[in-house]
């Protein structure tokens, strides 16, 4: 006994003599130079899935003579992904917030139609020589592999579901693979982020058929999203969900204080749910001394492009209280005018600095450091609000990955960021689903 005591403790001194040795060398080790860390960052960009979980989408960019092939003034199209190195985009069916009745849901479930329609003819008709759309990891990959980029889709909002909850089924088959219950303001299903401002509730968390559409999604293997819902909401789906969920675009409270983002009570349930928060590249979820210094100019510069171009400027609470119709097409404006915006902005000096990429990646760190790398991956919100300086749009996208090598991170590390913690949840969602119809 005497011998294996002193073996073992032989064994740990030489161990930890090892580990020194290690640091020694690593610190020793020269300073990679700009070029070289350029050329690590491009080689891993290469090599990794790129995957973007939010890039909302305008139907009218979804025709035969305006669509996706073209270079078009949004922020993510094919050339673009192609320029940027982006793989994979989740197009989003969105449909904003409005009437809670029979009319309402109906207009709702018209959009959310035209939605899907509109990425199947992307996929089917106007150029599936470049992209497919993929439904679960296995079809990303080989999607990926034989040189096409990759389209999955998102719903935020499960406001068109109305009461009719055979609808997730129908969602799921025309290739939905994560849902948001709410959007801004409260749904039939539960309740919206955007409460914290009057602190007025409709269901205190889930609504009864919200419970119901929870389990639903279980059943069919489509992704919980908890990035517009509330706090009390999200919890209740954590407690009710036999399954992993994902926070779709958002970032971290603790770094900028906004209802969009997750705090660290959020950020360790999701952690201990076995899910992932997608960082989001949204200024006002980012940096708010930057974002409020720059959203000044900013506002003044699309007031300008607005006037020129004949539209009345709203405030948020004014687009609030259009009709769904009218939000569409206040939306379209606002898609235009950011694209003029970008453009005259990049040209234009003397202007308060931007929220960047260095703070998106700073919201990375903070979430990896707080639940760990499994747990973490990547967003964008583009053509949605999103976009910041350093990946303004999908062309830009290896700048994440060059910040990301800067700050030490691993080619399996952001593996992990890019796709690979998204893929897992999905393909324990999937697995569930399995398991619950087979029983």
């Amino acid at each position: 006994m005497k011998n294996i005591t002193i073996a073992l403790v032989l064994f740990l001194a030489i161990l930890s003599c090892n580990e020194k040795a290690t640091k020694l060398e690593s610190k020793n080790e020269e300073p990679m130079t700009a070029d070289q860390i350029i050329t690590k960052a491009k080689e891993i960009h290469k090599n990794v899935i790129t995957l973007d979980t939010h890039c909302d989408i305008n139907i009218k960019n979804f025709t035969d003579s305006i669509n996706y092939t073209q270079d078009l003034n949004s922020q993510i199209t094919l050339p673009k992904m192609e320029k940027g190195g982006l793989d994979v985009a989740w197009f989003i069916v969105y449909t904003g917030q409005d009437s809670l009745n029979a009319s309402g849901f109906k207009k709702a479930h018209e959009i959310a139609m035209s939605k899907f329609n509109a990425i199947h003819r992307l996929v089917d008709t106007i150029a599936p020589d470049q992209i497919a759309l993929a439904k679960n990891s296995n079809e990303v990959r080989n999607i990926h592999k034989s040189g096409k980029k990759v389209a999955m889709i998102g719903i935020e909002n499960g406001y068109p579901i109305g009461n009719d909850i055979s609808n997730v089924k129908k969602f799921y088959d025309l290739g939905a693979r994560y849902m948001s219950l709410s959007h801004n303001g409260h749904s039939q299903l539960c309740d919206s982020n955007t409460g914290e401002t009057d602190d007025i509730w409709l269901h205190n968390g889930l609504s009864d058929l919200g419970k119901e559409v929870i389990k639903e999604m279980n059943k069919w293997g489509m992704m919980i999203d908890v990035s517009h819902p509330s706090k009390e909401s999200m919890r209740q789906m954590i407690e009710l969900s036999k399954a992993p969920i994902i926070a779709s675009h958002s970032s971290a409270r603790a770094l900028c204080d906004h209802s969009r983002n997750l705090d660290d009570e959020q950020l360790q349930w999701l952690k201990d749910n076995g899910g992932v928060v997608q960082t989001v590249a949204f200024t006002s979820y980012l940096n708010t001394e930057k974002f409020e210094k720059r959203v000044i100019k900013e506002v003044e510069i699309g007031k300008q492009i607005a006037d020129s171009m004949g539209v009345t400027w709203l405030e948020r609470e004014e687009v609030m209280k259009l009709s769904t119709e009218e939000k569409e097409t206040y939306y379209d404006f606002l898609g235009k005018m950011a694209a003029i915006r970008r453009a005259k902005v990049k040209k234009m000096k003397d202007l308060p600095p931007a929220v960047n990429v260095e703070d998106f990646v700073n919201h990375i760190d903070y979430m990896v450091e707080k639940i760990g790398i499994d747990h973490v991956g990547i967003s964008s919100d583009f053509d949605g609000g999103g976009g910041i300086e350093g990946w303004s749009d999908a062309s830009e996208t290896f700048n994440v990955t060059l910040e990301l090598v800067k700050r030490g991170y691993t080619e399996e590390q952001i593996e992990k960021l890019w796709s690979g913690n998204l893929l897992r949840v999905l393909d324990e969602v999937q697995k569930v689903a399995f398991d619950l119809q087979k029983s």
